[in-house]
């Protein structure tokens, strides 16, 4: 009897490696790995502040007031003595934690808001997008700043509530505009009308067959408009509609400084800029980065 040959295997498919995605987002995108780097450093004095600074940023020295930077106090101190050093740590806390949680709630809402208009087309995505039309007439900085002074103050667990809403209210028609535009394509595709036709409810199919193919522009969004909330808590904070002493933040640190003591300390004024500067810039570099990585028609 002749044996049958057996079928050939199929050839074992490599292992899936995390690591070689890291490892090759690093090589290839060295400009973000920097940004992102400093973002992770920024993160780690934040939430470890207690340990890293050296100094309690609300507790008043007197006998230490306007003092130049030196071995005791590396970039100075403010006009009641406290430790400018420390004061930027902890304000990376409070930077960091209002950037995430503003541009996380503005870029939900608007991919929310964008996905729906596409997907209904007509008379709503019509209404939705004159009202759109009506917040991008209003700069950024003024939108937020008739809602942080419509709605007042509104702490929890020492986070104001009201200025997260003021800051993520103008990110939200920014983000629906360009996830709308995703998804209407989207819409056009087969596998949705495949969906129509077997019957899925409206909010089925945009969340489990739309929302994951926007996902990329919306993490671009979300890393890019951390920037531009950070930078946004800092100018209402410096303008007196932010954050509130004794809490630690790089614009109120501004404020209080920029008219009074510009000649006498210069360093009061200069590193809470370079600190709203350099978090600007790093979320902007990894934020370029992740367009360029996620964006298939700009892989080589």
């Amino acid at each position: 009897m002749t044996d049958l040959a057996s079928p050939a295997r199929p050839a074992a498919r490599p292992a899936y490696r995390p690591r070689s995605r890291v490892v090759t987002f690093v090589t290839m995108q060295p400009l973000g790995t920097a940004g992102l780097a400093i973002i992770l450093l920024m993160a780690f004095a934040g939430i470890f502040a207690e340990w890293v600074s050296p100094y309690d940023p609300v507790i008043n020295d007197f006998v230490a007031m306007l003092s130049p930077p030196s071995l005791e106090h590396p970039l100075g101190t403010d006009a009641f003595g406290r430790d400018i050093l420390s004061r930027l740590i902890y304000g990376a806390r409070t930077a960091l934690a209002i950037g995430f949680i503003s541009s996380f709630v503005g870029c939900t809402l608007g991919a929310a808001v964008g996905i729906a208009s596409a997907y209904f087309g007509g008379r709503t995505d019509l209404l939705i997008q004159r009202f759109l039309e009506i917040l991008l007439s209003f700069p950024i900085i003024v939108l937020a700043l008739v809602v942080v002074a419509i709605l007042g103050r509104n702490l929890v667990l020492g986070i104001d509530v009201n200025l997260i809403c003021a800051i993520a209210v103008p990110i939200v028609p920014r983000v629906a505009r360009v996830i709308r535009s995703s998804a209407l394509s989207i819409r056009e595709m087969p596998y949705i009308d495949a969906a129509r036709a077997a019957g899925y409810s409206a909010p089925r199919i945009i969340f489990r067959h739309m929302a994951p193919n926007v996902s990329a522009p919306y993490l671009i969004m979300l890393t890019a408009y951390v920037a531009q909330a950070i930078l946004l808590e800092a100018s209402l904070s410096f303008l007196g509609l932010g954050v509130s002493e004794p809490l630690p933040a790089w614009g109120l640190m501004l404020s209080g400084s920029s008219s009074d003591f510009y000649r006498e300390a210069p360093w009061m004024i200069l590193f809470p800029g370079l600190a709203i500067s350099l978090a600007v810039f790093a979320f902007n570099l990894f934020g370029d980065s992740l367009r360029d990585w996620l964006d298939p028609r700009l892989k080589t």
